[in-house]
């Protein structure tokens, strides 16, 4: 049961990261630093962007856009701290 609990860990941790790596990619597309027409890079940008926008748009319904920035990353990124925190404070029911 404890390996099921270092699973959930590691999604939780992998879901992290592609978060962030998916939002940098995004800002420095913006900032036009990335070139888009690089196949290659918009591949990997593009799977990051299938694999968050479903975490993603329902939060996007309920927070808007303030002059442009969203701010679903982030508040997917408190909700994954928040229940990685709920997870090792419970961390005991998971030892049988």
């Amino acid at each position: 049961m404890m390996s099921l609990f270092f699973l959930f860990n590691m999604l939780l941790d992998a879901v992290w990261w592609v978060i962030i790596v998916q939002a940098v990619m995004s800002w420095l597309f913006a900032f036009d630093i990335v070139n888009t027409r690089n196949r290659l890079v918009w591949q990997i940008y593009d799977t990051l962007t299938k694999l968050t926008e479903p975490l993603l748009a329902p939060i996007r319904r309920v927070i808007p856009n303030i002059n442009g920035l969203d701010l679903s990353p982030i508040v997917l990124l408190f909700a994954i701290s928040f229940l990685k925190v709920v997870l090792h404070h419970n961390m005991g029911l998971f030892a049988s």
